[in-house]
Order: C-alpha cells, then sequence, then structure tokens
C-alpha cells in the first residue's frame, strides 16, 4: 500500500521514515513539507544515500489520488485544516497533532487555536492502539494519541476500568525528553538551558490534561479532574510517566500485576515488568514499547505506577504506524518489531 507524509522535516515525520522505509507492506509514495523541491537527506543528513526523495508542495487532490494512506505530522493548527481537506476522499488519515483529540471548545480552551469542524472530530476515532482497535479498524480517520495521554492512559486503564481507585486521587507525574518540544528554537529547550538542568513546565496547564480526562471519564464517569505535572528531562527522547492514586481496596502488588498481565495479553508492544521491577526511559529507546511497572504500598494504601515510552516512536510515529497497520488488516508488529537501542 502507498502512503504520503506531510510534515516530514519534524522529528515525528523522520521517525515515520524511518519506520516506513523497511515496512513490509507500506512503500512511501510521497513527501510533504512547505520547503518544496528539497532532497530530504538536506532536512536530515543521516538519510544521504538512503533516500533521495524530495520534498513536494502540498496538494490534497494529487495526494488521495496517489496514497492510500496519508499521515498528518504538522502541528497542531494546521492538521486539522489538513484532515479536513482530506473529508471525503479515498484515503485513509492519521493525525498525529492534537487537533482532532478534543471538542472544538475544549481545543479552543487548551490548544488557543480555532478548531475543526465537530463533525470532522465526531468521526475521528482516537487513536490508542491496545484499547479502541475494533474502531480503528473500521475508521479511515485516526486521532493519534498525544505522547503523554498515551503513557499515562496505558498505565492506569486497567485499575479505572476495574474501579479499584479512588476516582479523585490521581497525580500524574510526567517527564519528557526534549525532542518533545520539537525542532522549533526555544529557550528552555537549547543545550545550555536543557543540559544538567531539570525543570517542571506548564503546570496544571498542559494542553493534554483535557485529553487525558477524556479518556479516563469514557472508562470511568466517577473520575474527577485530575493533577497532572510535567518536567523537561536532559535526554533527548524517552517519556517517563509516574502515577499516584489511593486504592479502594487493599490489593497487593502481585494481585495488581496479574491484573495488567491478562488486560494486555496478546498486546505485544506493552510489557508488564515483574514485582519489584521498574522500567527506566532507556530500556524503550527506539522502540515501540511501553513498559509498566507498578507498586502497592500496604503502609498508605497508595498504588504507585511508572509507565515509559520512547515519545517519538509509541508516543508519535510507531503507534501512527501500528493504527495504520490495523487500519488496514495488518500484524500489528509490521515494520515496528525494532529491539530497544541500549546503552
Amino acid at each position: 500500500m502507498k502512503v504520503s507524509i506531510i510534515g516530514t522535516t519534524g522529528y515525528g515525520g523522520a521517525e515515520l521514515l524511518r519506520i516506513l522505509y523497511r515496512h513490509p507492506e507500506f512503500e512511501i509514495q510521497s513527501i510533504h513539507s512547505t520547503k518544496e523541491d528539497l532532497p530530504i537527506w538536506k532536512e536530515y543528513p543521516h538519510l544521504y544515500d538512503v533516500m533521495d526523495e524530495k520534498l513536494q508542495s502540498i496538494n490534497s487532490e494529487k495526494i488521495a489520488e496517489q496514497s492510500d494512506i496519508v499521515f498528518l505530522a504538522t502541528p497542531s493548527g494546521i492538521s486539522g485544516k489538513l484532515a479536513a481537506d482530506f473529508a471525503n476522499k479515498d484515503i485513509k488519515v492519521i493525525d498525529l497533532s492534537g487537533d482532532l483529540r478534543l471538542p472544538p471548545e475544549t481545543y479552543l480552551q487548551w490548544y488557543k487555536h480555532e478548531p475543526v469542524n465537530e463533525g470532522l472530530t465526531d468521526k475521528a476515532v482516537y487513536g490508542l492502539s491496545e484499547w479502541y482497535k475494533e474502531e480503528i479498524k473500521s475508521s479511515s480517520l485516526i486521532a493519534n494519541p498525544g505522547c503523554y495521554p498515551t503513557s499515562a492512559l496505558l498505565s492506569l486503564a486497567p485499575v479505572v476500568k476495574e474501579n479499584l481507585i479512588d476516582p479523585s486521587s490521581i497525580i500524574i507525574d510526567a517527564k519528557s525528553g526534549v525532542s518533545g518540544a520539537g525542532r522549533s528554537l526555544s529557550r528552555n529547550t537549547s543545550f545550555s538551558e536543557a543540559n544538567e538542568n531539570f525543570r517542571a513546565y506548564k503546570v496544571n496547564e498542559h494542553q493534554h490534561t483535557p485529553e487525558i480526562e477524556k479518556q479516563l471519564l469514557l472508562w470511568n464517569k466517577e473520575i474527577k479532574p485530575i493533577t497532572f505535572t510535567t518536567h523537561l528531562l536532559p535526554i533527548t527522547r524517552g517519556i517517563m510517566t509516574t502515577s499516584y492514586s489511593h486504592l479502594l481496596t487493599a490489593y497487593t502488588t502481585h494481585q495488581l500485576l496479574e491484573l495488567y498481565k491478562e488486560i494486555y495479553k496478546g498486546h505485544p508492544f506493552v510489557r508488564i515488568r515483574p514485582e519489584n521491577s521498574f522500567p527506566s526511559v532507556k530500556e524503550v529507546a527506539g522502540s515501540n514499547y511501553c513498559d509498566i511497572g507498578l507498586h502497592a504500598d500496604p503502609r498508605t494504601g497508595r498504588l504507585t505506577i511508572i509507565s515509559v515510552i520512547d515519545n517519538l516512536m509509541k508516543g508519535a510515529a510507531g503507534q501512527a504506524v501500528q493504527n495504520a497497520n490495523i487500519m488496514c488488516g495488518f500484524d500489528d508488529e509490521a515494520g515496528l518489531d525494532f529491539v530497544p537501542m541500549y546503552p
């Protein structure tokens, strides 16, 4: 099947290129950006003598005629407009931005961009691969989840759906590498500011907050507003999310791990760690894995869940390709069977 990528010069677009270059079922038909007629290796020299494709202008009619799937790896505020251009055309669309994840009024409040038509967001399926597989199979428009929500939701889903925790007690403490901010220049993500430093940002104001809350409420209507704090790690890629909540009933760590193993059985990209084993970001780098470790503290009655992903893979391009695999009836792991990079 033929695929196109719009927004190829960003980090998410570069990861899509890396994955799709060796994908057994998908063939890169075209790559697109506002930087027309530029060989992609000039943006990313690591692709020299690997890919000689040139960036093309964005023409939705032409792309829809030539390709079966288009990945939108463009910033929020732009992707939604492109998705609207592809509406009613014979092409599957996977949007990696936040433009299709929220109702228009909520999107405007948190993203500060003009929202897309409500009919378009209603049509989009939320692409949390492990939880909405059947819906993804029958959809032609996917809202790929954000990086923080992917890590948080995969780790919280089992206890939220089973109503095992106090719905008003969820605290999410999340840390991301600087690639999560994209390639645009900013002071906080410059080397001098980020190196040997660790800072909180967008405290209680991060745009992924309503996305997390929306999904938690779909699983459990008793969920109350969460506390979600994000931090910038002095590393290139990776997210560690530590979630805290109060258990409604005393459970052992072993019992909860068995629950998680049962729920995620048959989902190859979610790895549940053994008791007293907790994941680190480097252990999933370059892969589509989400590793989860947890501990139920009998002294406090609190549950601590630690989840790690590569923000550019399971948090963006990797999950997008996983969703494309599901949409097209391929194996989830097609083109994604990367062993994590270590060290």
